[in-house]
């Protein structure tokens, strides 16, 4: 073979060898965490975009503006939570249908929802199958890549061993305490966990933004007066002035109490923010100065 001819033969091995397109997979997450795992798992070939990513933002009472919906127009990919969660993600993908466009319902994974605890995030299993759901899509729309989504999912659900061993260890130490919370935010957490949570009106009336009645009030009250909970769990996202009260009643009669957030911490991964809240309330429950 002539050394043009070989020269031939190398460059189109080389353009064979090129991926199929150059433009990364626009996906957009309704969530931040979402969007992690979304990178996490698209890598190089995603580009991402979330729209709540806001530590000072209530998700319950987020509006969607014109740019929201001029992000989903580019979207090939769309990750929603749903169970009403982010209804006003639902409302803009039906009012803006696009051909081609991968919807990904947690929710739906998860088995869940309107009427359930929508904070489906705090359960590892569900953003596992996100990440799976997630390959499986992408690779739909770039076959060429379908390893390395595969390989980023996989990587991705490898990397919650750690986290997996940490609730495991946990609900070995601490299964059956009773803990208190204002809202269910880390509710399929503390499930895994084995732990007894009590005043779930009260919390469930505070997520819909409504007043908790007064014996609810006065239930929550009487647990952390009477010392009948280890820790007080709250949303740290939240200031409702009737959950601050209750958080310094708390701190008051020296019961440890522990924030949780709904949207992921800036610079930081899931795993790194699951594990930090799982540390800070395996503090607490040991006994632990908060």
């Amino acid at each position: 073979m002539t050394k043009s001819l070989l020269a031939g033969a190398a460059l189109a091995a080389i353009m064979l060898a090129q991926p199929a397109s150059a433009e990364p997979i626009n996906v957009v997450a309704a969530e931040n965490f979402y969007g992690d795992i979304a990178q996490q798992t698209g890598g190089d070939n995603v580009a991402v975009t979330s729209i709540l990513s806001s530590p000072d933002q209530d998700p319950h009472l987020f509006e969607a503006s014109p740019s929201t919906a001029k992000a989903l127009a580019g979207a090939k990919v769309v990750i929603v939570n749903g169970a009403d969660y982010d209804p006003w993600m639902e409302k803009l993908l039906k009012a803006n249908k696009t051909p081609g466009r991968k919807e990904i319902l947690a929710a739906t994974l998860a088995g869940k929802k309107a009427g359930d605890n929508p904070h489906l995030w705090y359960s590892p299993a569900t953003v596992k199958a996100v990440a799976k759901k997630l390959s499986v899509e992408l690779a739909s729309i770039d076959p060429a890549h379908k390893a390395d989504y595969e390989k980023g999912a996989a990587s991705f659900v490898d990397s919650l061993k750690p986290l997996d061993a940490k609730i495991a260890e946990m609900r070995k130490k601490y299964a059956g305490s009773a803990v208190t919370a204002s809202e269910p935010v880390f509710g399929y957490m503390a499930e895994l966990l084995g732990l007894k949570v009590h005043n779930e009106k009260f919390a469930l009336a505070v997520m819909n933004n409504t007043e908790p009645s007064v014996s609810e009030v006065a239930a929550f009250q009487n647990d952390l007066k009477g010392h009948k909970v280890k820790v007080m769990l709250y949303n740290a996202q939240a200031s409702e002035p009737a959950v601050q009260r209750l958080v310094q009643m708390a701190k008051d009669e020296k019961i440890p109490v522990v924030g949780v957030s709904e949207t992921e911490p800036p610079g930081v991964t899931y795993q790194q923010w699951m594990t930090s809240q799982l540390d800070a309330l395996d503090k607490a429950l040991s006994g632990g100065e908060m």
